[in-house]
């Protein structure tokens, strides 16, 4: 048996069947799971394991407690949620000594809850349960009407606004065990996918599990040993299918630092101290946060830029440092640039994707967009012009705050074309 994978380029899994007599137990009883029609993720693969004295459930945090002769264990994997990827949900169905199910129990938002009709019958079609998925999240419902009055004004935020928030999922048995892990730069992509995939419910469940054949049932251990190698081959594959930027270039005077409180060691134009402009280490935690790889690309003696940043602890938070000083130009050179791309790994065709940061028109500005970056200005100091006396001073972007860029990345980020992603982790 071979479980899925995702990508065309990636190999399958291979992965042992069996054929232990619980398994026609199990698949008698399987669950007919409805979707939304505008649902972007239906579950791969139900996991199932079969229980007939009380025990702790080998897949979930709960004790179960068998209602009649057995319990039906379905742990049911989705690649994603619409706020993080990785989701595992379950249902529990308690059968009897004739294999007549006398209580449906599933899981909603990390609780175990009973499945019941509004007319307090079984949600049961022949033998197997009949569900309800709330959009997005997955969480299961017996009764659509029902899921929409009571938790669509909070289904439909997250599936739009608070898409995408959690990122990559890492509160769970794999990730506790240490079988699972991402990067921040990973969780970064991750978020972004999922805000591209954001959707309005369309609260109409004719969409059955049932019609979509590459749901698979196999033992729960079987499931168990897969998931990690899943959840590899999902991040792997994010760099190469989610846009994203694969570099932010930062100046730093009136940039991060305000110049006006700079001082020099007396007759150099070495600085030797100076105060950050408001919020900029702040903004600096949260690009690292989100696992942007930073670039220094300053005008000015190298020991300017240590003396300054080594002061406030952000000289290691930058990946490369390209400084005037070393170089023997300065912006609006090609050669800054060039420089910063090479410490980087970019290459040419990641121009496009990579930001410029600057409050110097003159300078920051001409030489992004002459270079073919994405060129944001910072407005922030009035020691410079702000109006662009020649076109190529003209900024795609500008910024009257520091604090404002992270928040602005993510929006270029998010309006990059599907071909922004070449080279992958760069």
């Amino acid at each position: 048996m071979q479980l899925p994978v995702p990508g065309r380029h990636l190999p399958a899994l291979p992965l042992s069947s069996t054929a232990e007599p619980d398994f026609e137990l199990a698949k008698r009883h399987l669950p007919i799971l409805m979707l939304d029609t505008a649902e972007p993720f239906a579950p791969l693969v139900a996991g199932y394991a079969v229980y007939r004295e009380k025990a702790k459930s080998r897949s979930s945090k709960f004790r179960l407690y068998p209602r009649a002769a057995a319990i039906i264990e379905y742990a049911l994997w989705y690649d994603w949620d619409i706020q993080h990827l990785y989701d595992l949900e379950h249902v529990w169905v308690h059968i009897d000594d004739t294999g007549q199910v006398v209580t449906v129990e599933a899981s909603r938002h990390g609780a175990r809850l009973p499945m019941r009709r509004p007319d307090q019958t079984l949600p049961v079609e022949g033998q197997r349960p009949l569900l309800y998925v709330e959009p997005g999240k997955h969480a299961h419902w017996a009764d659509p009407a029902e899921m929409k009055r009571d938790a669509g004004v909070l289904v439909e935020a997250m599936c739009s606004a608070f898409a995408g928030d959690q990122g990559i999922h890492l509160s769970n048995r794999f990730s506790q065990q240490g079988q699972i892990c991402a990067s921040l730069f990973e969780n970064r992509l991750a978020r972004l996918k999922l805000k591209r995939l954001a959707f309005k419910p369309s609260w109409n469940f004719n969409n059955s599990l049932d019609a979509q054949p590459a749901l698979q049932l196999v033992p729960w251990e079987i499931l168990e040993d897969w998931i990690p190698q899943r959840f590899e081959a999902l991040v792997s594959e994010l760099p190469g299918t989610v846009p994203h930027l694969a570099a932010v270039f930062l100046d730093c005077g009136d940039t991060l630092v305000d110049e006006r409180t700079e001082v020099k060691r007396p007759g150099t134009d070495i600085v030797i101290t100076g105060d950050l402009i408001p919020g900029a280490n702040a903004m600096i935690s949260e690009l690292k946060a989100a696992g942007h790889r930073l670039c220094l690309v300053a005008d000015g003696p190298r020991e300017t830029f240590e003396n300054l940043l080594q002061l406030h602890d952000l000289w290691t938070s930058f990946d490369a440092h390209i400084i005037s000083g070393d170089i023997g130009e300065l912006k609006p050179s090609p050669k800054m640039f060039q420089a910063a791309c090479a410490a980087m790994g970019l290459h040419e065709n990641d121009r496009d994707r990579t930001v410029m940061v600057g409050n110097n028109l003159e300078r920051d500005i001409v030489g992004a967009n002459r270079f073919g970056l994405i060129s944001i200005f910072l407005a922030w100091s009035t020691r410079r012009s702000h109006k662009p006396r020649l076109r190529d001073e003209r900024p795609r972007l500008t910024i009257r705050q520091i604090t404002e860029l992270p928040g602005l990345l993510e929006r270029i980020e998010l309006s990059l074309p599907n071909s922004a992603v070449q080279g992958g982790r760069t």
